[in-house]
């Protein structure tokens, strides 16, 4: 298939400047996705699209915003959250009693906060390692700052609201308490290297629109990243069906373990 030289020069300009590598992404969506985004603003093609964002930094972070998909909120697809919290992290701390844990793709950091108060909860005494990580600068800005809209707290516990949260204005802030107990890091998944030696690793909702061979290439390094006995935890609609190709034992429903 021969690309589009608009498309392929975008690509490579978006590339420079951000080290997002569109290439890694299912192309139909994405240009669907970019000249929905372009159309708004008027622009005629990619590259008229590209010259508009390098001149306009608050046009760039909200196109980088809306490229790396930052919808999230706190517990989210609470059922699976009950599982973890009631059998994968108790199962993982009866073989470690300090877990160290990874958020990949953990945009305005709902999901490792939403970590961090459940193992405050049933370890108070220990402090756990979270690495929480994202692409977006912007995300991670909200994300050390940690305050949210009701809407995004929606799934959370009335008990855990009043311990963890003051109300500020409109908003909720979360307290320095589980603030402290999480490292956020700027971290493309795509390019940079993988720390290893994690009990648990989360990456959910984030490669919906990678190719499969990305998608398949980190997950092997996910695979890699996890200590023998750790365990990935999946968004709800990425199973992943050659999990024991890959190494990967069945745990629960979207969780997958590293055999011992």
């Amino acid at each position: 298939m021969i690309e589009d030289k608009d498309w392929v020069t975008f690509k490579q300009k978006l590339f420079n400047k951000s080290a997002i590598d569109l290439n890694q992404y299912k192309p139909a969506q994405m240009q669907r996705r970019i000249t929905n985004f372009y159309t708004r603003q008027g622009a005629k093609t990619y590259v008229e699209f590209f010259n508009m964002i390098e001149g306009n930094s608050q046009l760039y972070k909200e196109f980088v915003d809306y490229l790396t998909i930052n919808v999230t909120e706190f517990f989210r697809t609470p059922e699976k959250f009950v599982e973890l919290e009631e059998k994968v992290i108790p199962e993982l701390l009866s073989a470690n009693s300090r877990l160290n844990i990874w958020s990949a793709g953990c945009s305005i950091g709902a999901e490792p906060y939403s970590l961090a108060m459940i193992l405050k909860d049933i370890t108070p005494q220990t402090k756990h390692r979270i690495l929480a990580s994202d692409l977006d600068v912007e995300m991670l800005a909200k994300a050390k700052a940690g305050s949210y809209t009701a809407n995004e707290l929606k799934n959370i516990a009335p008990s855990r609201l009043t311990k963890y949260f003051c109300k500020e204005n409109n908003n909720f802030v979360i307290n320095d308490e589980v603030k402290s107990r999480v490292e956020f890091v700027r971290h493309n998944l795509l390019l940079d290297k993988f720390e290893t030696g994690f009990d648990l690793i989360l990456c959910r909702n984030v490669v919906i629109y990678f190719t499969e061979e990305a998608k398949d290439a980190l997950y092997r390094r996910f695979f890699a990243a996890l200590k023998p006995g750790g365990v990935f935890f999946v968004g709800g609609t990425e199973a992943i069906l050659n999990f024991r190709e890959m190494g990967f034992q069945h745990y629960l429903p979207f969780f997958y373990r590293k055999p011992l």
